[in-house]
C-alpha cells in the first residue's frame, strides 16, 4: 500500500512538472512570423507587411496589400516578430514590368486629374489644401491634404462618394509627414473619412 501510494504520488508529481514545463515552453518560445518591412507611399511611409517570402533584397520592388490597395513598395529589410503584434498588410509578390508600367500610367492619370480635383475641392468649399493625388495599382484614389483629420478629411470623403467617385482616402499630412492614427472603416462609408498608414491589423 505505502508503494502504491508513492507510486501514485510521484505521478501526480510527474504531471505536474510536465504541465508546468509545457507552461514555461509556451512563454519562452511565441510563434515567430515573417514580414518585411518596406517604403511606400507618394507622401512616403514605411510599414511591416506579413510575407511568406522570408528573404526578399533590399531595393526589391514589391507589390503590397494596404487598406489603400494594392501599391508598389520598395524593400528595406527582412524581419521577423511575434505573431501577436500588429502588421500594415500583406506582401504580395515581386513587382513585375506589367505592375511598374501599371504604377506609371495610373500615376499619370492621378497627376492629370489634379487641377479638377482642385477645382471640386473649391466648389465642395472644403476647409482643406489639396496637395498631391495618388492612385493605386487597383485604382484606388488617394488624396493628400494638409490639414488635421477631422471633419473635413471626412466631408470629402462622403462628397467624393456622392459624386459617385466610390470610396476614396483622405490622408491628412504635415510638414513632419503622413498624419497618423486609427481609422474606423473604409473612407466615403462614414465611418472615417481618412486612411493611414496604421490601418493596423493583427495575424490571426
Amino acid at each position: 500500500m505505502i508503494r502504491e501510494t508513492f507510486s501514485d504520488s510521484s505521478s501526480a508529481s510527474g504531471l505536474t512538472s510536465q504541465s508546468q514545463s509545457t507552461q514555461v515552453s509556451e512563454v519562452v518560445q511565441p510563434v515567430w512570423q515573417s514580414c518585411v518591412l518596406a517604403r511606400y507611399g507618394a507622401v512616403p511611409q514605411v510599414a511591416r507587411f506579413v510575407s511568406e517570402h522570408p528573404a526578399w533584397s533590399r531595393g526589391d520592388r514589391i507589390v503590397v496589400r494596404t487598406d489603400r490597395g494594392l501599391e508598389i513598395a520598395t524593400v528595406l529589410q527582412n524581419v521577423r516578430i511575434p505573431e501577436n503584434e500588429e502588421w500594415t498588410g500583406e506582401a504580395v509578390r515581386l513587382a513585375t514590368a506589367s505592375d511598374e508600367a501599371d504604377a506609371t500610367q495610373v500615376q499619370r492619370e492621378a497627376a492629370g486629374e489634379f487641377s479638377a480635383w482642385i477645382q471640386r475641392v473649391g466648389t465642395w468649399k472644403l476647409q482643406l489644401e489639396l496637395i498631391d493625388l495618388e492612385w493605386t495599382l487597383d485604382r484606388q484614389r488617394i488624396f493628400y491634404v494638409l490639414n488635421d483629420r477631422g471633419a473635413e478629411t471626412t466631408r470629402m470623403a462622403l462628397l467624393a462618394a456622392a459624386g459617385g467617385f466610390g470610396i476614396v482616402h483622405v490622408q491628412p499630412v504635415s510638414a513632419e509627414g503622413v498624419v497618423t492614427g486609427k481609422t474606423g472603416g473604409g473612407c466615403g462609408t462614414g465611418s472615417c473619412g481618412c486612411s493611414t498608414e496604421g490601418g493596423n491589423h493583427h495575424h490571426h
